[in-house]
C-alpha cells in the first residue's frame, strides 16, 4: 500500500513539472527587433524565458542596456538573428544588469565604446549583473581613436558570471582588454568563469596599460575573487610585460595556452592563487615569458614552458623579492610558494629573488621547488640568483646542465633525452625521469576550440609584398594614383625615370614601392613631405633615388613622416638599397619624423646611402612627458652610409620610471658615418642619442669627424653594448645612469680611437 502511494506521488510530481514546463514554453516569447526603438519597447515587456533577437545588419551608435530579471530555469536571452551578422558599429556598447541573462552572437567592429567599457556587467554602481553569461561575441579592433584614452573591452562586475567562447582581437588604445572588477562588496568573492575565449594579437602598446587580462587591482588585492580562467588561448598578446595580471586572491588559472606572447602570467598581488596545467609556447620569439611569482601561498604546478627567451621581470620563470612591510600597491614577500612538476624546455632565464634592490630586500621564504625538469639544448644553465634564495627549498629536480652552486644539491644534472608526444609536448624518454615535469595527461587547448566557430581567426598584420604587383611609368600623377588604387600588401614597381610628386602621399595600407632597376627610379616632391604614414599604413622602399631638391624652401621639412597626432595603429617602415640626397633646401630638413603618439613596431634601414641632410635621419623622440611612452620598439640600421648630416642619425627617447615595457631596442651594425651630428641646431649634441633605450647594440661601425654617441640609462636594467667600432676624429661615447646609483652599466669596449 505504501509503495502504491509513493508511486502515485511521483507520477503527480512528474505531471506537475511537465505542466509547468509546457506552460513555461507557452509563455516564453521571441521578440525580433530591427531598431533601437523597437528594442526598448521589447525590453519593457520581456519576461523570464523570453528571447530578444536583433535583426541582421549594421546597428550604428547603439548603446544597449540589457536590464532584466530572468530565473535559473528561464533566463532572458539577447542574441543575433544570425550569429555574426549583427554588427555593432560607431559608438556602441553593451551593459548587462539583473539576473540570469544570456547574450550571444554579436560583433563589435568599426567603432569604439563611448563609455568606459565595450561590454560591462553592470548598468551603474548600483545595478550589477549576476548569474549571467556573455558567449560567442566578437570585439574586433574596436578602439577609441585616442590611443591614450583608457577603456576596457570587457568589465566583469557582480557575481557568478561567465564570459566564454568569444573573440577579442586588436586592442590598441590604453586599458586592459578584460578586467575583473572587485570595487564593491557585490563584486567580491565573485566566482566568475572566463573560458574558451580567443585572446588574439594585442600589439605592443609602448607604455603601461596594455594588459590582456587583469583580475582585481592593488587597492583590493587582499580581497578574494575566486575567478576561474580556463581553456583560453592567448595568441601573441604583446601589449606589455603582464599578459595576465592577477591582483586578488584565490583565483584558478588553468589549462590556458600562451602562444608567442611577449610577457608573463604575473601573480602581481593577492594570495592563495593556483596556476596549473598552463602551456607556454614561445618559439624563440623575443621577450616571450612564463610565470612570475609574488605574494603568499601561491601554487604553481604542472605547467609547461618551451622556447621562452624573456629575461628579468619577463623571464621564463621568475620568483620576486618583496618589500619589507610592503604597502598594498608594491611587492609583497613571496611566502609559502610551491613550484612543483613544471617542465621548462629551452627556457633562457629562470630568475630567483628578482628585483632585489634597496627597496625590494625581502627574500622568498618557506617555499618549495620540487619535481621540475629543466632542459636547454644549448647547454646553458638558465638560473640567475639576485639575492639569498635559501628560503626556497629546492629538492628532487633534474636538469641537463649543471646549475648554480646554491641550487646544485636540489637539481640533479642528468643526461635527459626527450621526445614530443601526441599532445605536442616534450617528455623525457627514460622511465625513471617520467615523474619529473608535467603529466602526460596534460592536453593544451587548440586555437580552433576557442572563440566562436563562425568567426575566422585571420592574420592581423599584412606582410610586405604579399599582394599584387603593379608596374608604372614615370608620367605625371602615376605614382600618386597607383598608391591610391593599390590594395593592402601590394607592390608598386617603378620603371626607370623621374617621378615628380606634387601632392603629399598618404600611406594607409601596407605597401612596397621599389625600382625595377636599382637606382634608376628617382622620386622628387614639391610638398613639405613626400610620404605620410597614416593609420593602417606601413611602407617599404627599395632601390630608389629619393631627392629633396624640389621641396619648399622652408625649415622643418621631412621626406617621410607619420601622422602628426591621433595614430592608433602601429606601423612598420623598411628601406633598402636606396639613396637619399638633397635634403638641404633649408635648415632642419629631416629624413624620418615621428608624430606624437605614433608607434613603430619596426623601423629598418639596410644598405642605403644618405648624403647632404640638414636635419636628423630618425626622429623618434616625441614622448617627452616621461610617462614611459616611446615611439618605436625595434630600430635597426645595417650597412648604411651617412655623409654630411647636420642632425643626429638617431634620436630615440623613452622617459619616466615605468618598467612594464620591453623597448626600445636599437641595433646599429656595419654603418659608416662621416661628418654626422655637428650642426649647430642639433640640440642632442650627439650623432646617436638614446635615452631610456632598453637594449642597444652598436658594433662594427665607423664614425669619422662626427659627434659623440650619447647614452642615458633610466630604469629597467638596460643592456647597452658599444663594441668594435672605429672612431676617427670622434670623441669616445658617453653613458650615464640617471636613476641607478653608481657607475654606468654600458659595455663600451674593444673600440678603436684614431685622430688624423
Amino acid at each position: 500500500m505504501y509503495q502504491i502511494k509513493e508511486l502515485t506521488q511521483r507520477i503527480s510530481t512528474t505531471l506537475l513539472l511537465l505542466t509547468l514546463l509546457v506552460c513555461n514554453n507557452t509563455v516564453a516569447k521571441e521578440w525580433l527587433v530591427d531598431s533601437p526603438k523597437a528594442y526598448k519597447e521589447a525590453m519593457k515587456q520581456v519576461q523570464p524565458g523570453d528571447q530578444i533577437v536583433l535583426a541582421n545588419g549594421v546597428w550604428q551608435d547603439f548603446e544597449i542596456l540589457f536590464k532584466a530579471e530572468g530565473t535559473q530555469t528561464a533566463p532572458i536571452t539577447l542574441t543575433a538573428q544570425t550569429k555574426g551578422k549583427v554588427i555593432l558599429s560607431g559608438q556602441s556598447n553593451l551593459r548587462l544588469a539583473g539576473k540570469h541573462l544570456i547574450v550571444s552572437g554579436l560583433v563589435f567592429k568599426n567603432g569604439y565604446s563611448p563609455s568606459s567599457a565595450v561590454i560591462s556587467f553592470r548598468q551603474n554602481k548600483k545595478n550589477l549583473a549576476f548569474h549571467s553569461r556573455v558567449s560567442e561575441v566578437v570585439i574586433d579592433n574596436f578602439n577609441n581613436p585616442d590611443k591614450q584614452e583608457s577603456d576596457y573591452w570587457v568589465a566583469l562586475y557582480g557575481q557568478h558570471n561567465r564570459f566564454d567562447h568569444s573573440y577579442l582581437v586588436g586592442k590598441r588604445n590604453k586599458g586592459v582588454t578584460m578586467a575583473v572588477r572587485l570595487d564593491s562588496k557585490e563584486s567580491q568573492n565573485n566566482h566568475h568563469l572566463i573560458d574558451h575565449n580567443y585572446f588574439g594579437p594585442r600589439p605592443v602598446f609602448g607604455s603601461n596599460g596594455g594588459e590582456t587580462l587583469r583580475i582585481g587591482t592593488s587597492h583590493y588585492s587582499l580581497t578574494d575573487s575566486f575567478t576561474r580562467v580556463e581553456n583560453n588561448y592567448f595568441d601573441r598578446c604583446d601589449g606589455e610585460v603582464e599578459i595576465i595580471s592577477v591582483k586578488s586572491g584565490r583565483n584558478n588559472i588553468m589549462n590556458n595556452v600562451f602562444f608567442e606572447s611577449r610577457g608573463t602570467l604575473t601573480l602581481r598581488h593577492g594570495n592563495h592563487n593556483v596556476v596549473k596545467d598552463n602551456v607556454f609556447f614561445g618559439n624563440g620569439v623575443d621577450h616571450t615569458g612564463g610565470i612570475r611569482v609574488i605574494n603568499k601561498h601561491q601554487r604553481i604546478t604542472n605547467n609547461y614552458m618551451e622556447g621562452l627567451t624573456g629575461y628579468r621581470f619577463g623571464s621564463g620563470f621568475t620568483v620576486m623579492n618583496g618589500v619589507p612591510n610592503s604597502s598594498i600597491n608594491r611587492y609583497h614577500q613571496v611566502d609559502d610558494a610551491i613550484i612543483e612538476n613544471n617542465s621548462l624546455y629551452n627556457v633562457s632565464h629562470i630568475q630567483l629573488a628578482a628585483g632585489s634592490d634597496e627597496e625590494r630586500s625581502a627574500i622568498p621564504i618557506n617555499s618549495q621547488m620540487k619535481g621540475n625538469i629543466i632542459v636547454n639544448d644549448n647547454k646553458q644553465q638558465p638560473f640567475t640568483l639576485f639575492d639569498d634564495v635559501s628560503g626556497i627549498k629546492v629538492t628532487n629536480n633534474i636538469a641537463n646542465t649543471q646549475v648554480v652552486g646554491e641550487l646544485a644539491a636540489g637539481i640533479a644534472q642528468q643526461n635527459i633525452e626527450v621526445k614530443r608526444a601526441e599532445n605536442g609536448l616534450l617528455y623525457p624518454t627514460k622511465k625513471e625521469q617520467e615523474k619529473y615535469g608535467v603529466s602526460r595527461s596534460l592536453t593544451p587547448i587548440s586555437k580552433d576550440k576557442t572563440g566562436p566557430s563562425w568567426y575566422a581567426k585571420r592574420a592581423t598584420t599584412t606582410e610586405f609584398s604579399s599582394g599584387a604587383i603593379h608596374i608604372i611609368d614615370a608620367k605625371e600623377g602615376t605614382l600618386f594614383t597607383a598608391i591610391k588604387q593599390a590594395n593592402d600588401g601590394d607592390v608598386i614597381v617603378l620603371n626607370d625615370g623621374h617621378y615628380q610628386v606634387s601632392k603629399l602621399i598618404s600611406i594607409d595600407k601596407t605597401l612596397t614601392i621599389k625600382a625595377k632597376n636599382q637606382g634608376s627610379a628617382k622620386i622628387s616632391f614639391q610638398r613639405t613631405s613626400l610620404f605620410e604614414i597614416a593609420n593602417g599604413g606601413s611602407l617599404a622602399l627599395e632601390g630608389l633615388l629619393l631627392d629633396g631638391s624640389q621641396s619648399p624652401d622652408s625649415h622643418g621639412n621631412s621626406l617621410i613622416r607619420t601622422q602628426k597626432w591621433g595614430m592608433i595603429d602601429n606601423y612598420r617602415f623598411v628601406m633598402k638599397n636606396s639613396v637619399v640626397q638633397g635634403l638641404d633646401i633649408n635648415h632642419s630638413f629631416h629624413f624620418f619624423d615621428s608624430g606624437k603618439g605614433a608607434f613603430a613596431d619596426d623601423i629598418r634601414l639596410i644598405n642605403n646611402k644618405f648624403t647632404t641632410i640638414t636635419g636628423d635621419i630618425l626622429r623618434l623622440d616625441k614622448e617627452i612627458e616621461d610617462l614611459g611612452i616611446y615611439n618605436a620598439e625595434y630600430v635597426t640600421l645595417i650597412d648604411n652610409s651617412f655623409e654630411n648630416v647636420e642632425g643626429a642619425l638617431v634620436k630615440l627617447y623613452r622617459g619616466g620610471t615605468d618598467e612594464s615595457t620591453f623597448g626600445p631596442h636599437l641595433s646599429m651594425i656595419n654603418n659608416t658615418l662621416a661628418n654626422v651630428g655637428n650642426g649647430n641646431r642639433n640640440k642632442a649634441g650627439a650623432s646617436v642619442f638614446i635615452h631610456g633605450t632598453q637594449v642597444s647594440n652598436i658594433k662594427n661601425n665607423t664614425f669619422e669627424a662626427s659627434n659623440i654617441i650619447r647614452v642615458e640609462h633610466t630604469v629597467g636594467e638596460p643592456i647597452t653594448h658599444i663594441n668594435a667600432n672605429k672612431f676617427i676624429n670622434t670623441d669616445k661615447p658617453t653613458a650615464v645612469e640617471l636613476k641607478a646609483i653608481g657607475p654606468h652599466t654600458a659595455d663600451i669596449s674593444n673600440n678603436q680611437y684614431h685622430s688624423k
